[in-house]
């Protein structure tokens, strides 16, 4: 699939590894930075979903997402785990867990950006209640992303379940990221405890991104 992530904030804390790899499937480990594990609540638009070279899906095409990952490794390989992704087209959310067995949500969402304001909401409905409401003020863009932004950044495959106790890998191509600072000015958030993780502490450490043009390949079991 081809598609575009655009106005996208980074918001992550550190966990201890043991409390996140007890959430893990068999045969995931945690990757960890520092000694932490890190787990993020992401918002972003979605736009021009579609595949490659045909133009994108009309209703399917466009609308907001906010998910709750993590991040692990297979044999060495690096990836992105979600506990949740929740968006507001009931139609892709269908689509999405019956191709990549991804475990997509539904119910109300938004995320705008207005001057250098971040504001994104959810309610969710479907397949239980959870809500968020995020509001980042981003800030002046990062000329060289230190090895924390590139660890919580750089990934370029996710891992999803498959069928019995199988995993599937999906890798994912893109340009380098455009990351700003960013400071978090409120949240008020349920969907990481409904995920089965800890209520997170302290304060987050959040980036920007304008977005980036992404390629999805088709799922294959993981090795």
């Amino acid at each position: 699939m081809t598609q575009r992530w655009t106005d996208l904030a980074y918001l992550h804390w550190r966990y201890d590894p043991a409390v996140i790899q007890k959430l893990l499937p068999d045969g995931l480990e945690v990757d960890t930075f520092n000694g932490s594990a890190w787990v993020g609540l992401i918002p972003f638009s979605m736009r021009d979903v579609g595949l490659p070279k045909l133009p994108a899906i009309p209703y399917f095409g466009d609308f907001p997402e906010v998910n709750v990952r993590t991040y692990v490794r297979r044999n060495g390989i690096p990836g992105v785990w979600f506990f949740s992704l929740d968006v507001n087209r009931l139609a892709p959310a269908l689509v999405a867990r019956t191709t990549y067995l991804l475990p997509y949500c539904w119910g109300k969402a938004s995320n705008e950006l207005t001057g250098d304001t971040l504001k994104t909401s959810v309610k969710r409905r479907w397949p239980d209640v959870a809500s968020t409401t995020i509001e980042v003020q981003v800030g002046d863009a990062i000329n060289e992303p230190d090895e924390l932004a590139n660890f919580l950044t750089a990934r370029w495959g996710l891992y999803s379940r498959g069928l019995g106790k199988s995993l599937m890998y999906a890798p994912v191509d893109h340009e380098p990221w455009l990351l700003h600072t960013a400071t978090l000015i409120s949240l008020q958030d349920t969907l990481i405890v409904a995920a089965g993780i800890p209520a997170p502490q302290g304060e987050p450490h959040v980036m920007f991104s304008p977005g980036v043009s992404v390629r999805i390949g088709m799922p294959h079991r993981s090795k």
